[in-house]
């Protein structure tokens, strides 16, 4: 129960934080990483806006950690038929999630965590679609999912917006790859 409500106030942050994103891009070009974020918030909103923008980016962060870390495991009992005790399966999966932001923290400092954020939303991103394909796909089946499957006009929704993402995802891609050509 506790990691379902962790997903809904992510949710509900993430959804805030596209719309005050899309709001703050209007006006600021952001270029200074988590701090500069930080600074624009309490221009924008005031000192009060930053504490709420931080809560919901914790929020965030803890629900993904939990959702790979959960993932992780399933995986590992799963898919590997790898068996050991809950407190050392724990341990493994949460370490591999947590140790390579900490070894950037200590190299690089805040412009290497920057990047690695950046870097891990593209990933995220791109992952998107392999997951709402297969999703779009399988809930529009009437053979699959019976009287459950959904009806012709949700599917077209489902596959304009699946076809959104997807093209977003490409432009991202892009974006990225000739930035990084760039020396960006």
């Amino acid at each position: 129960k506790l990691s379902g409500s962790a997903v809904d106030v992510a949710s509900a942050a993430a959804t805030g934080s596209m719309s005050f994103g899309a709001r703050l891009s209007s006006t600021v070009t952001l270029g200074g990483g988590v701090s500069a974020q930080v600074e624009v918030v309490a221009a924008l909103l005031g000192s009060g806006g930053v504490d709420p923008g931080l809560v919901a980016l914790l929020a965030s962060g803890q629900a993904s950690t939990l959702t790979g870390t959960l993932a992780g495991q399933v995986v590992m009992e799963g898919f590997l038929d790898l068996r050991m005790r809950p407190w050392m399966r724990r341990l493994l999966t949460r370490s591999v999630a947590i140790v390579p932001a900490v070894v950037v923290a200590a190299m690089f400092g805040e412009r290497g965590v920057g990047k690695l954020l950046i870097l891990s939303q593209v990933i995220l991103s791109l992952q998107l679609s392999f997951a709402v394909v297969p999703l779009v796909r399988f809930t529009g089946d009437a053979r699959r999912m019976g009287r459950f499957a959904n009806a012709h006009w949700l599917q077209a929704m489902a596959w304009f917006v699946t076809a959104v993402i997807v093209s977003l995802n490409a432009y991202l891609l892009v974006q990225v790859i000739t930035g990084w050509m760039r020396g960006d």
